[in-house]
């Protein structure tokens, strides 16, 4: 059964938000990883020091919800109000991942296809067509 978390997006100041919400509802991260934690791609340019330091990807448990967020970059540009969230479906299976992404992504923008990750997971991103 697929399960579905929200994920913020933010233009420089994710750690500061998530650090508050940690204060607020208390927990702990399982994952804050930033730009620079990740592994070298000769096909991707050079971040800078400030993208670096922005956060690539940060969880925080609350209750049955994983509240997901991380930080807008030079490479994909600030985001806007409206525009700084998306949700994340988690299922059991590659399949039914590959299904779900298949059937959502019908229409709109696939732009980054199904793959495993560096960080272990099977993962894609996609807008709607709505």
């Amino acid at each position: 059964m697929a399960s579905i978390n929200p994920y913020l997006i933010f233009n420089g100041n994710c750690e500061e938000a998530f650090l508050f919400y940690k204060s607020v509802f208390g927990g702990e991260f399982p994952y804050i990883g930033k730009f620079k934690d990740m592994p070298a791609d000769e096909n991707s340019p050079k971040l800078s020091e400030e993208d670096g330091n922005r956060i690539m990807h940060v969880c925080l448990p609350i209750g049955e919800t994983m509240l997901m967020g991380s930080d807008s970059n030079e490479q994909s540009g600030d985001v806007a109000f409206g525009g700084n969230f998306s949700i994340s479906i988690n299922v059991e299976s590659t399949e039914e991942a590959d299904r779900i992404f298949n059937g959502l992504s019908a229409g709109g923008n696939p732009f980054m296809p199904m793959a495993k990750t560096f960080w272990g997971a099977y993962f894609g991103m996609f807008t709607d067509k709505f």
